[in-house]
């Protein structure tokens, strides 16, 4: 992950039979207009939701302690979704703060995901299908699991360290205020809403690194998975066409009609993209980007400029986290390389000289290429990412054909943000695999940003409904 740019967590909690370690403390009970959502806090004393740090009060949350603070974030979370959701059956969220993965330039802000799964009940929609708990319980009228001592729907851990250590994404921690005014910290509630997310569905059982189902079953999730290089559902997959098409980036979408009936609404017309002149060698064409956090985002006006690459290391490779001297990027499109230092830092030193528009090259294999974060209100020019591989193409061509290469930054009308030519969302299917991410989650393509994106994006609204965010209504595709 780059730079103050988040995972969220891995996608699934424990399946039927695992064993929490936790200690069973204080239950929180949020009753609802059309679902009651329970927190059930497993943290020892002195820890977690039961730390006694002392805390002001911030952003309408009224506790007083780091714990009673954490608690009344969850309570927030489960007010959103127990208002949107409508089932006669309690859903119950066992939680807990505890270390997770994490250095100083990423972290792994939470994990959560149905504990158990269940299939062929009174009222499911597919016969032979997996489906989540909260699920299954909401379509069967009645709780499958009741006796089990677990007791839980949703299985959820977050990072008691986040922004407190310099090796956990020092100076970002989690914003536990209730009126989404985080500044440059992480906020809690969106955490938690995706995360709950997950437990309520929005995820597949089926292995995407093997393709395998679970237990000899597809999950529901499956029955709306289409590869668009080749027309099939992954419900009619096999095993070994499954895994191919969770490494096809940009090409598995999802067919839902509640999802598509959305797009329109709330995905914005036009993909960002950077096409590519004059060039030979199989250069030119059209690249698939990664926008910026940061300066004006591409539109149907296009910037288009000359395509000159800096170099200002040893190996040949052009990091821009010093100034440049000279004029030789006035009006032009600078390539540069990725690393060191952050995006919006070479954008704005591109900037200052003269350049139009900047062309950040990954340093890395795989693609699709990921959103760039950062801050500066300063850049005035657009930025886009491309893959290792990409760069390498026009690099190569840049050095057989000085000054003839042309680049054009704008947006593909006939596409959605996020969605495929057909207008069906697109999935998140890197290349390589990525567990947890991949499959389980929209592309990173996708803008206005979603909930349910790989990473947590700072715009994000405390909504999980049209118009602004699709996540509803794939849950509504599955069954809630």
């Amino acid at each position: 992950m780059t730079t103050n740019k988040s995972a969220w967590g891995r996608v699934g909690g424990a399946l039927a039979g695992a064993a929490l370690v936790a200690a069973l403390g204080t239950l929180t009970a949020t009753a609802q207009a059309a679902a009651t959502i329970v927190i059930m806090n497993t943290n020892a004393p002195g820890v977690g939701f039961n730390d006694p740090t002392p805390a002001a009060p911030v952003g309408g949350n009224a506790g007083t302690t780091l714990g009673q603070q954490r608690l009344i974030a969850f309570q927030a979370a489960a007010d959103i979704w127990g208002a949107t959701l409508t089932s006669s059956q309690t859903i119950k969220i066992r939680a807990s703060f505890e270390p997770l993965t994490c250095t100083a330039t990423s972290a792994v802000l939470g994990s959560a995901g149905a504990y158990n799964i269940w299939s062929d009940f009174p009222n499911a929609a597919k016969a032979g299908a997996w489906y989540p708990q909260a699920l299954a319980n909401k379509l069967a009228g009645t709780d499958l699991s009741e006796g089990d001592p677990q007791g839980q729907d949703i299985q959820a851990r977050f990072n008691s360290r986040l922004g407190l250590f310099s090796n956990c994404l020092p100076g970002s921690p989690f914003y536990l205020g209730l009126d989404n005014n985080h500044g440059t910290a992480i906020d809690l509630v969106t955490v938690l809403l995706h995360e709950f997310g997950h437990g309520l569905g929005f995820q597949t059982f089926t292995s995407g690194a093997t393709g395998d189902v679970f237990f000899g079953q597809p999950s529901i999730w499956d029955y709306y998975l289409m590869d668009d290089t080749t027309g099939k559902l992954w419900i009619n997959m096999t095993s070994a066409e499954r895994a191919a098409s969770a490494l096809k980036p940009r090409q598995l979408s999802w067919t839902g009609a509640n999802v598509t009936k959305a797009v329109p609404m709330a995905l914005s017309a036009g993909t960002p993209r950077l096409q590519v002149y004059g060039a030979a060698g199989g250069a030119a064409g059209t690249y698939d980007v990664g926008g910026a956090s940061f300066g004006p985002p591409l539109s149907t006006t296009p910037v288009t400029g000359q395509m000159v690459q800096l170099v200002d290391q040893p190996n040949g490779t052009g990091l821009a986290c010093t100034p440049v001297a000279g004029n030789a990027f006035q009006g032009k499109v600078a390539v540069v390389d990725r690393g060191v230092c952050g995006f919006a830092v070479k954008a704005a030193i591109m900037q200052a000289a003269g350049a139009k528009g900047v062309v950040i090259v990954d340093n890395v294999a795989g693609g699709p290429p990921a959103g760039m974060s950062g801050t500066d209100p300063t850049i005035t020019i657009p930025s886009v990412r491309i893959t290792l591989e990409a760069g390498t193409l026009i690099k190569k061509a840049l050095a057989e054909r000085s000054g003839g290469v042309i680049g054009r930054f704008d947006v593909n009308t006939a596409q959605y943000a996020g969605a495929d030519a057909f207008g069906r969302a697109l999935m998140y299917t890197p290349n390589p695999y990525q567990s947890g991410s991949s499959v389980s989650h929209w592309d990173t393509i996708a803008f206005p940003n979603q909930l349910m994106e790989p990473a947590i994006n700072a715009d994000l609204l405390h909504t999980v409904v049209m118009p602004a965010d699709m996540t509803f209504e794939l849950l509504k595709d599955i069954g809630w």
